[in-house]
């Protein structure tokens, strides 16, 4: 279904008429002070190739609503998988929990927008079921090929396409079509028994032909190889509180989730994050800016408005170290008596939004990264990073590091193994001594978990120098 008709989607045979949904929508949020009905037509697919062959394809279709009202601090919600009169009315029951009695008016609907941050076009229907599974036929053989040393590959390629159409009760009627694709590469490569995997993935929401651009796809094995050779040879990790470089690009991913997850409204609100009550105040050092920008064409973590069908937006955060402001939904934001900034997101229809990151960055600063490790003297530089644990009260974090290096006289020396990063995101904030100009944007693979749900997520920053920072490693 490459090009749509969503009056065939949502009002097609299932019975549903877009006047009398108006009408049902309106009466089940009378009283509500904020609400909206969620509608979602989805398909997505995966292909997982390893070991030379197919082990895995799948193809999946949804459609349902979810149903939302929201009176004062409480929300009612209800989905089905069901597109009815009927069934949008046992849903309306659910809403007279927090409904009756409480007299509400309706909050103003968003602002609306003629900005459009990715195509309509369906991924799943430009390229053959044949190809696809060629093209990571391709990718095997050209991984082995790369280097004696590997002895496994495997290979994934994901793409969805989800047409939304977000319904309030003053008929205030939002719609959006959201294109996502991924690829990911993963070598295992041998050296004397030793194993060592290295991993790299690229995705955003735009069509599978830029993924099948060999320079796209040759990139990501050359980025996986290189990290599992790498790693073949790494020693123990040393052990800390020392210098910590991080390189630019996906190592964000420890300021969006030891920082990022602190700066949502909801945390604030509830007085629960270590940055609720400090806008104003310094929170980080000078030159430290935190953007969470969802506007940015085609990027993973973008939408062109949010799941609430408020338009996405550039949202400054944290501003030369000053706390600015907080990440908000509506719920949120009318509460609090400020606007909201587009991050109300959920995982599907099946689930009410609540506030989420989109794209959340460190943005440039004017240091030379040679010049930053050359300043570092000694300490460690960590490229890359796998999972992570972090306490959004109280800021403290782990994670571990899948790529870094000793740092010795300023310059990389030899790779590490087993290195995790052990700090509070708040206190990191203040020990960065230098912020690189080489801003980058992650590859286009992050997935951010909160509440139970997983959205697409992006993240980026410069190259960092933190001072102080403890590491955790395996070296005697």
């Amino acid at each position: 279904m490459s090009s749509f008709d969503p009056q065939t989607i949502f009002y097609g045979d299932n019975g549903l008429d877009p006047g009398r949904t108006e009408r049902l929508v309106a009466d089940a949020l009378n009283g509500c002070d904020d609400g909206e009905l969620y509608l979602q037509y989805a398909v997505s697919e995966s292909f997982a190739f390893d070991d030379g062959r197919l082990k895995a394809a799948t193809f999946d279709t949804q459609k349902g609503f979810g149903l939302r009202g929201v009176a004062g601090e409480m929300t009612a919600f209800a989905h089905a998988n069901e597109l009815s009169d009927a069934a949008i009315l046992r849903a309306a029951d659910t809403i007279r929990v927090v409904r009756d009695g409480h007299g509400g008016t309706m909050a103003l609907a968003p602002q609306r927008t003629n900005a459009k941050r990715y195509g309509d076009a369906n991924p799943l229907d430009g390229i053959d079921f044949s190809k696809k599974v060629a093209l990571m036929q391709t990718i095997d053989a050209a991984a082995r090929a790369r280097d004696p040393r590997v002895v496994q590959v495997s290979a994934s390629l994901i793409g969805s396409w989800s047409v939304v159409e977000i319904i309030r009760a003053d008929g205030h009627r939002v719609r959006d079509v959201r294109p996502l694709v991924r690829l990911n590469v993963q070598i295992v490569a041998e050296k004397n028994g030793r194993r060592e995997t290295g991993v790299h993935g690229l995705g955003g929401r735009y069509l599978y032909d830029s993924l099948f651009d060999p320079a796209q796809w040759n990139g990501a094995i050359d980025i996986a190889l290189a990290n599992a050779l790498v790693n073949l040879d790494a020693v123990a990790a040393p052990a800390g509180e020392m210098t910590v470089v991080l390189g630019p690009g996906w190592p964000g991913i420890l300021l969006h989730e030891a920082i990022g997850h602190g700066l949502e409204g909801d945390f604030n609100r509830k007085g629960t994050s270590a940055f609720s009550g400090r806008i104003g105040e310094r929170v980080a050092a000078k030159g430290v800016t935190v953007v969470d920008d969802g506007s940015i064409d085609n990027r993973r973590g973008s939408l062109t408005v949010d799941d609430e069908g408020t338009p996405t937006e550039r949202t400054v955060l944290i501003e030369d170290g000053i706390l600015k402001g907080y990440m908000q939904d509506r719920l949120n934001a009318r509460l609090m008596g400020v606007a909201p900034t587009g991050n109300g997101r959920r995982e599907s229809f099946a689930h009410a939004p609540m506030v989420r990151m989109t794209n959340t960055f460190m943005e440039n600063g004017t240091e030379d990264p040679g010049e930053i490790l050359r300043s570092a003297k000694s300490g460690i530089y960590a490229k890359s990073f796998g999972g992570g644990q972090v306490d959004i009260t109280s800021g403290k974090f782990v994670f571990s590091c899948t790529e870094a290096y000793r740092i010795e006289n300023g310059r990389i020396g030899a790779p590490i193994k087993g290195a995790t990063l052990i700090g509070n995101g708040p206190d990191a904030l203040t020990r960065v001594r230098a912020i690189g100009n080489d801003f980058a944007l992650d590859e286009g693979v992050g997935m951010c978990g909160k509440g139970g749900q997983s959205v697409p997520a992006g993240v980026g920053q410069p190259t960092l120098l933190i001072e102080g920072l403890t590491v955790g490693g395996t070296a005697a």
